[in-house]
Order: structure tokens, then C-alpha cells, then sequence
């Protein structure tokens, strides 16, 4: 996977990596897609811009969703 050119949107996309998600390279306006490494949860993707208007953002919407997987996935068995 090559480096997204905004340090603060390859940080997110490191910080996804780290929590199980899996990168797939985009072509065109989309730099990727992110995906959630949990089987059920097929609704957990999300699109990552090369040139979004506010980089910053781009990279907080990212953590956002991935803590809110993290949320939603049991760490125990019931």
C-alpha cells in the first residue's frame, strides 16, 4: 500500500490497520476503501478521499467509524 499524501489521513488509515481493518486501493477520486475485518459486519466500510476539502476531518471521520465498530463487536463470549 502506497502513503497517502496527508500525514493526518495515513495516521487514520495506520490507526484502522492496527484495529483489524483491511485497506483495498481505490482508483480515481477515492485513495481506498477501508473494511472492517469482521466478517458480519459488511455495513462497516468506509471510502478514503486522496484530496478531501478538510483533511483533518477526513481522518477524525475515520477514527469515528472504527471506534464505533469497535464498539459494537463484543470482547466476550456470550
Amino acid at each position: 500500500m502506497k502513503d497517502h499524501p496527508n500525514k493526518h489521513i495515513q495516521a487514520a488509515i495506520e490507526y484502522a490497520l492496527s484495529a483489524g481493518w483491511h485497506f483495498r486501493q481505490g482508483k480515481g477520486h477515492a485513495f481506498g476503501r477501508l473494511y472492517c475485518g469482521t466478517h458480519e459486519h459488511h455495513e462497516h466500510q468506509m471510502s478514503v478521499w486522496s484530496t478531501p476539502r478538510n483533511p483533518e476531518n477526513h481522518a477524525r471521520q475515520i477514527h469515528r467509524k472504527v471506534n464505533i465498530c469497535r464498539l459494537i463487536t463484543p470482547d466476550r463470549q456470550e
